[in-house]
């Protein structure tokens, strides 16, 4: 795993640690939580036009700054949960995406792979 995540991981151990939130961290709650923010993060955008969402003032930007750190967390806790290689599984996840959405077929399309 990247040295970048190996620290985000040791510190929420750490964190978690000194709070005794081990015994709460299963992974289903981890998971259930990580769904939660996610849908957090929807907020900000709904009801937004497309240039809106890319525009964000400062405020709200800095509020889908926070979300995005909660999913992060959250995904992190839970893949250390589960013994997940973030940085490994994210590159396999890439070249399986490859296969399913070759250049020549998906290129300026966003139809699913069982589509193009």
């Amino acid at each position: 795993m990247a040295d970048s995540l190996l620290r985000l991981r040791d510190a929420l151990r750490e964190f978690a640690a000194a709070r005794d939130w081990d015994q709460f961290h299963s992974p289903r709650n981890l998971a259930t939580a990580l769904a939660v923010e996610a849908a957090e993060l929807l907020e900000p955008f709904q009801w937004l036009t497309e240039e809106q969402s890319c525009n964000l003032p400062a405020a709200t930007r800095a509020a889908v700054e926070q979300e995005l750190a909660d999913v992060l967390l959250y995904l992190v806790r839970l893949a250390d949960k589960l013994g997940v290689d973030l940085e490994q599984a994210a590159i396999a996840k890439i070249a399986l995406n490859g296969e399913k959405y070759p250049v020549e077929k998906s290129r300026g399309s966003s139809r699913k792979y069982d589509e193009i």
